[in-house]
């Protein structure tokens, strides 16, 4: 039902009788009163006398005007959204209604054979009552999947930032987690350089200079002690490390529910410069170094195994390597214009890779004799990633604002599409909850579940969150309690800890 959502009458002067006075307080109290009622007003007509009842009790509020103004646009955006649903659901009933009168002129007669009797009405009436019923069926999912999103921003999700991992110049281009002891945190940033970071202290173990250019990814092997990175030098670099972990120190708890949204100053930017991390231990030569690309080298993966890696790079091929002789061994090209991502499947010899064509490519590896491709365009602007998840899917972020998740048996169409109101950066996908993790242009975080039904949004405050565009995210199945990481351009990573309540998940 469309709501108009207002905030009463105009307030009674400063002067009068005592009576004057009752009335004044009467007239405030409903000016701070929010009035839903039906309306069939325009868009400008209900943003009009939004703003004159503004105007009007700017007197007697003690909000600024400005945040005043952000409610009542945050007001009219929700009626607008609830109108729309409304017009949807009127709709879907009408076309329902047309459909059951069809059916029921249908079962009065059939090329002029009498049905009122016999086992052809019976079987007719039957067929009738199926698909009335399965139309009914269909209306109620799509009406309960409409609730259900409206519910998920309202539910118990909980995300609590943990720790901050301050210390690059530059911004934080990608970040990842060591899948074997000890778990440590990676960062690429733009400064050139590589870090890895304690996770429970947030502490500088190690420092990686050995790049020319802006370090833009990085990844660590499946089962030794070794990070990729891909580099705006036109190379990748396989190299190694060794760290000790500190002592983990206190957590503060700043528990809060995952809507929170305050605006922010840009001096609030000071807050996050930094002297840089304490000194820790530097590396400057990789053990191997993958040349022949020529271009930027946007983004690298290890493929299962982890005895070949596959780049990504602006001059629009991706290329597998042999780490151990760093001999090119396949350049994958067929791209019309650069490449924004690659990622490998967990347990298959599969790689996937993004472009700014709008298309994502999968190269299968799994029969030496044969290395097929197949090309799918799912999406209307660059794809700025895709990522396979532990099962046979795969999920796809674009700068069209749309998610789309495939079933990578059959890719003709998404078995699931999320539209958002941003640019949508490297996303990553939760292997024990299936949870998409969505960071966005606009420094929002958002949360997903396979069926595009929507769970939580990260914190994003003055005080909490990012303060600029966030890159990447990563989940870090290993921890308990720091489980996803995100990274921008306001040089800092940081380390969350999301609950979501296995009711939400089940829904």
């Amino acid at each position: 039902m469309p709501v108009e959502i207002g905030t009463g009458g105009a307030t009674g002067t400063n002067t009068g009788t005592g009576g004057g006075m009752v009335r004044q307080a009467k007239q405030k109290r409903k000016s701070h009163s929010l009035s839903i009622r039906r309306t069939n007003s325009t868009d400008q007509e209900r943003s009009g006398f939004l703003q004159r009842d503004i105007q009007l009790d700017t007197q007697d509020s003690k909000l600024p005007v400005s945040l005043r103004s952000n409610l009542v646009d945050l007001f009219s955006q929700i009626e607008r959204e609830f109108e729309n649903l409304y017009i949807e659901n009127l709709e879907l009933r009408r076309e329902i209604d047309t459909l059951n009168e069809r059916l029921a002129a249908d079962g009065q007669t059939v090329e002029g054979v009498d049905l009122t009797k016999g086992a052809l009405k019976t079987k007719t009436s039957h067929s009738t009552s199926q698909l009335s019923q399965k139309l009914k069926t269909t209306y109620k999912a799509s009406t309960s999947k409409i609730v259900s999103s409206f519910k998920a921003t309202t539910s118990r999700a909980v995300c609590q930032l943990l720790r901050e991992y301050v210390g690059h110049r530059d911004g934080i281009w990608d970040l990842s987690v060591t899948r074997i002891q000890p778990t440590v945190l990676g960062t690429a940033s733009a400064d050139h350089t590589a870090m890895l970071w304690s996770i429970e202290t947030g502490k500088c173990l190690l420092k990686y200079l050995g790049h020319q250019g802006s370090v833009n990814s990085i990844k660590f092997h499946p089962t030794e002690q070794m990070a990729l990175t891909a580099s705006g030098d036109q190379t990748a670099h396989v190299w190694r490390f060794l760290v000790q972990l500190p002592t983990p120190q206190p957590v503060t708890d700043v528990t809060q529910p995952c809507e929170d949204e305050v605006e922010f100053s840009d001096k609030d930017d000071a807050d996050t410069e930094a002297d840089g991390p304490n000194e820790c231990p530097s590396v400057r030569v990789p053990s191997t170094t993958l040349r022949s690309h020529q271009g930027v080298v946007i983004a690298a993966d290890w493929l299962v195994g982890g005895k070949q890696v596959v780049t990504a790079s602006w001059d629009r091929a991706a290329n597998l390597y042999d780490v151990e002789t760093s001999e090119l061994v396949h350049s994958l090209t067929g791209h019309d214009q650069e490449l924004t991502h690659c990622c490998t499947h967990p347990t298959q010899r599969l790689v996937v890779t993004s472009s700014r064509d709008t298309t994502f490519r999968l190269w299968d590896f799994r029969d030496p004799s044969i290395h097929s491709v197949n090309v799918f365009q799912g999406h209307t602007d660059t794809v700025t990633s895709a990522v396979f998840t532990v099962g046979d899917n795969v999920v796809s972020g674009s700068d069209d604002r749309t998610v789309k998740v495939w079933d990578l048996k059959n890719m003709r169409s998404p078995i699931a599409t999320i539209r958002t109101d941003s640019a949508v950066n490297r996303i990553s996908v939760s292997v024990s909850q299936r949870i998409i993790a969505l960071p966005h242009d606009n420094r929002q975080v958002r949360l997903f579940d396979m069926s595009g039904v929507r769970l939580a949004r990260l914190p994003r405050s003055n005080r909490q969150g990012h303060r600029r565009m966030v890159c990447c995210s990563a989940w870090c199945e290993d921890n308990a309690s720091c489980n996803l990481f995100t990274c921008g351009f306001d040089r800092q990573a940081i380390g969350w800890n999301i609950n979501i309540p296995a009711l939400l998940l089940e829904k």
